[in-house]
């Protein structure tokens, strides 16, 4: 299941994305690679744990907190600190998967990779190519959204980088270890919550209807979950 959550950061939070990327010094994308990843990565990465990093993860991390849609969709247990970067003058990604453990540099945070997230930083018009490709049962997805939006999508997918031909594209990328690490069981969950809340919006939340949707919805939470 691929999700688009709209605005994560508004446009005062991308222009300090934007600030501090543009002072920071970067350093080759495969300080974080495995061994496989390295062989089809070319771009450039903020060092993990960097200062800029870290104030622009929190700028990340706070946005997430208070979206509603990115917690419906990814159910969130634990979010690994967002990393950062940068492709330009063809640099691309090809086609990979990512590694299924994700180890915090430095620290025993460690976490099970069920989502792949990547909020861009740049807009559209500001580079081209750089279009993130993504396959799954229903085929190829491309995605290359405006600064400020973010792509959930299975972190077990195939997935690559187009070469960035002119300027750059700026991104952030992380991963999600979803309370339910099923992504049918997931996509089943944010379905019926969608379904609950456009009718709550018609009828009420009061509904009584409503009202034994939601515990469906609950039940199969404690069901599936995982904590």
């Amino acid at each position: 299941m691929m999700i688009r959550i709209p605005g994560v950061l508004d446009a005062a939070s991308v222009a300090r994305c934007r600030q501090i990327m543009a002072e920071a010094e970067w350093v080759d994308g495969n300080e974080t690679s495995g061994a496989q990843s390295a062989l089809a990565k070319r771009n450039h990465q903020l060092p993990e744990g960097s200062a800029a990093a870290r104030e622009m993860g929190n700028l990340i991390l706070d946005a997430l907190a208070k979206s509603p849609l990115f917690i419906a969709a990814a159910l969130p247990l634990k979010v690994f600190p967002p990393l950062f970067n940068r492709y330009a003058g063809g640099e691309a990604f090809g086609t990979h998967v990512d590694n299924a453990i994700r180890i915090q540099r430095g620290s025993d945070f460690r976490i099970r990779s069920d989502l792949s997230a990547t909020l861009f930083l740049a807009d559209p018009s500001e580079y081209d190519g750089g279009e993130l490709t993504v396959e799954d049962q229903l085929g190829t997805h491309t995605v290359k959204f405006p600064a400020g939006d973010m792509v959930l999508y299975p972190a077990s997918s195939l997935h690559h980088v187009t070469p960035v031909t002119r300027g750059a594209r700026l991104a952030s990328f992380f991963w999600i270890q979803s309370m339910v690490r099923d992504d049918g069981e997931r996509r089943t969950l944010f379905e019926l919550d969608t379904a609950i809340q456009s009718l709550a919006a018609e009828r009420g939340q009061g509904d009584r209807e409503i009202i034994r949707l939601t515990g469906i919805y609950h039940n199969l939470l404690r069901r599936w979950a995982e904590m």
